[in-house]
């Protein structure tokens, strides 16, 4: 499944009429989806649609005459001057019976639910004037509001707080640049030629299907040295400080996903129980011997973090670099050396290596995560909400995770689990990517039963279960809806 910008959907749209397909026929269909969606979400609750004069405006036009062929109540406000299909749809609502009343008119209460169909994906810039004050009374009225294709404003401000949006033959990146704006996710297949939608010049977006081929299988005839081992370099001690939690971290994640031995390697006095790792107490950073497939480093490595990494470097393993390990000199030398390596920064850290405000990063955290994997010659795993992972001109976006995630070691979990899926022979790139869609969702899982206040080792001890998930089709994101 490929990310579309707004423009390489309009761009798909037309192709798609220059094929032969009929535009008022993806209007119909769109319409006629978004209408299932509002009947799912509110029943036979009263429904305001706001139809703008463009093509998203026709959609929400469509929509009005299924909900009320359905005995959905339903009122209409729209702007003057469709054309094109739009006013086809307007005069095929008409038809029926209902009045269409001017935009300006726009009234509700509190009875009802609010359908934006103002603008979707074609806007140009800024709501200004009545517009903005329209939205802004959409977000103030308290009601429901179901946006169709996208919530109409975004990517600027003001605009539409939606509670749940049906993106029309793909998700587009505003869906998950701003995916507060959006609520909950639908995706609606409108007819739209298959062909049309696989561009591989896009981001993908991380599915369970695709994703289900990379699980590492277990045979029956698996030892703890045939899954696959794991070093672990980190931690800090010394001028009255010591870091040891982030690496035991990394440990229990390697375990959880599956690796069948982890060599922890840390400064000497760190708490470890219960944890069963091999452990190589050192006074300062350093690689003692020991058989493994692939190595985590940095985590809470504080000053030691760059001599971890060259440390690690020794061993000429597949490896994860996280934390105080991320440096642009560390990353040349992993290149240089050709060792296949994934760098796991947040923004901050992303935006250290850039050179730019870490508020840049997250403002575009698929162009950063470009610019990182392409200045860096390595695989990034750029952390956020959405986390992207990027080699090359490849990115892909992982669909999995919430805000409890927000909270200390959860990362290093992550680079745990990433080393293991490396030590079990994946590719750095299907590591990070698999790796990454496993961590959310156990996260996901978890906040369906605890919200917020998660601790990083549940989040570790909930990997199998996500592991689980996958393997059995059970691993869709709650928001990420199946095609209605």
């Amino acid at each position: 499944m490929r990310l579309f910008t707004p423009e390489a959907m309009r761009e798909a749209d037309q192709k798609a009429v220059e094929m032969g397909y009929p535009s008022l026929l993806l209007m119909e269909w769109a319409g006629m989806k978004a209408a299932r969606v509002y009947q799912e979400l509110f029943g036979h609750r009263p429904a305001v649609v706001l139809a703008g004069k463009g093509n998203n405006g026709g959609d929400g036009l469509v929509l009005a005459r299924h909900l009320h062929l359905a005995g959905v109540p339903v009122r209409v406000f729209a702007a003057e001057g469709q054309g094109g299909d739009a006013l086809l749809a307007r005069r095929a609502l008409e038809a029926h019976g209902l009045e269409i009343r001017p935009l300006e008119e726009a009234i509700w209460n509190r009875e009802e639910v609010l359908v934006d169909a103002l603008f979707g994906t074609g806007l140009k810039g800024p709501l200004e004037g009545f517009h903005a004050g329209l939205v802004e009374r959409m977000n103030a009225s308290g009601l429901p509001i179901l946006a169709l294709d996208l919530p109409s404003g975004l990517p600027y401000s003001p605009h539409v707080q939606a509670t749940a949006t049906v993106a029309f033959a793909a998700f587009k990146t505003p869906h998950f640049l701003h995916r507060e704006a959006c609520g909950k996710l639908f995706l609606a297949d409108i007819g739209l030629p298959k062909a049309l939608l696989e561009r591989e010049d896009l981001p993908e977006i991380a599915t369970p299907e695709g994703l289900l081929p990379l699980l590492p299988k277990r045979p029956l005839t698996a030892h703890k040295g045939s899954v696959g081992r794991v070093g672990i370099l980190g931690g800090f001690r010394g001028e009255g400080l010591r870091y040891a939690g982030a690496p035991v971290l990394a440990a229990l994640g390697a375990y959880r996903m599956g690796a069948g031995l982890v060599h922890l390697v840390a400064p000497e006095g760190i708490p470890l129980e219960p944890l069963e790792a091999v452990f190589h107490p050192v006074q300062a950073p350093s690689l003692p011997p020991m058989r493994v497939e692939a190595l985590a480093v940095g985590m809470g490595g504080g000053p030691w973090g760059r001599e971890w990494a060259f440390r690690a470097l020794e061993a000429r393993l597949p490896t994860v670099l996280d934390a105080d390990a991320l440096h642009l000199e560390v990353a040349e030398a992993y290149r240089q050396a050709g060792i296949p390596a994934v760098l796991t920064p947040h923004a901050g850290e992303a935006g250290r290596l850039l050179g730019v405000p870490p508020e840049e990063v997250a403002k575009d955290p698929l162009e950063a995560a470009r610019t990182l994997a392409e200045k860096t010659g390595l695989t990034v795993v750029l952390k956020g909400n959405p986390t992207v992972v990027a080699q090359g001109t490849r990115l892909s976006l992982n669909p999995t995770g919430n805000p409890a995630l927000a909270t200390g070691g959860t990362g290093d979990v992550l680079s745990g689990a990433i080393a293991t899926l490396l030590a079990a022979g994946l590719a750095p790139f299907d590591a990070a990517r698999l790796g990454v869609f496993l961590h959310g969702l156990a996260g996901d899982l978890l906040a369906e039963e605890k919200g917020v206040g998660l601790l990083a080792r549940e989040v570790a001890e909930a990997l199998p279960r996500a592991r689980r998930a996958l393997a059995s089709g059970q691993g869709t994101p709650p928001f990420f809806m199946d095609e209605t």
